[in-house]
């Protein structure tokens, strides 16, 4: 007896998903479906970007970017809640409305449900890795918490969680210093 082997999804395919509100990646060949994001986690994408867009009138360096579309390879495809990237990283990765490689951060705000939840922590968490993500916010909104992971050797690995008043900052963002709660704000 043989096994049916299953066709890897690629990126191709993803432009002949419905347009139903639903968001369509693929990862490694495997397709992952998820619903349009809630109201909380929509509040916390706005006041994630309005945090970076402060920072970033003092600092003109890059860009903070809402939902885009990040294309890793044929067979890896995503769309993260946010991305900063440089402007020089930027000219570098940048092809038909699309990023084409790995931006300097990502950031993830948690879905419920155990299949968000695992997406963004094992299959995302690798994937960022795997091509050179710098850091990876999964912003927990459950906990109230900001998770951030550098890259260390050739793989992400969680540097620091936090929470409260704790002060969230980045090596990539000289100068950048918020609160954690000023994400959570509602």
């Amino acid at each position: 007896m043989s096994a049916r082997i299953e066709p890897l999804m690629t990126v191709d395919d993803l432009e002949a998903m419905p347009e139903d509100g639903n968001r369509y990646e693929v990862i490694e060949g495997e397709l992952f479906v998820s619903c349009a994001p809630g109201l909380t986690h929509q509040i916390v994408t706005s006041n994630i970007i309005h945090i970076f867009r402060n920072y970033l009138d003092e600092h003109p360096f890059g860009a903070i970017v809402p939902s885009p579309g990040l294309i890793f390879d044929r067979y890896s495809g995503v769309i993260p809640d946010l991305v900063f990237y440089t402007h020089q990283r930027g000219a570098e990765i940048i092809a038909k409305e699309k990023l084409n490689a790995a931006p300097e951060l990502v950031i993830e705000i948690l879905s419920p449900g155990r299949p968000n939840i695992e997406r963004d922590r094992v299959a995302k968490f690798q994937l960022y890795g795997k091509y050179g993500v710098q850091e990876y916010w999964i912003v927990d909104i459950d906990q109230r918490a900001v998770e951030i992971s550098r890259t260390q050797g050739s793989t992400l690995a969680l540097d620091v969680v936090h929470t409260a008043d704790d002060l969230v900052n980045s090596p990539l963002l000289p100068g950048f210093s918020c609160p954690a709660t000023n994400f959570f704000k509602t």
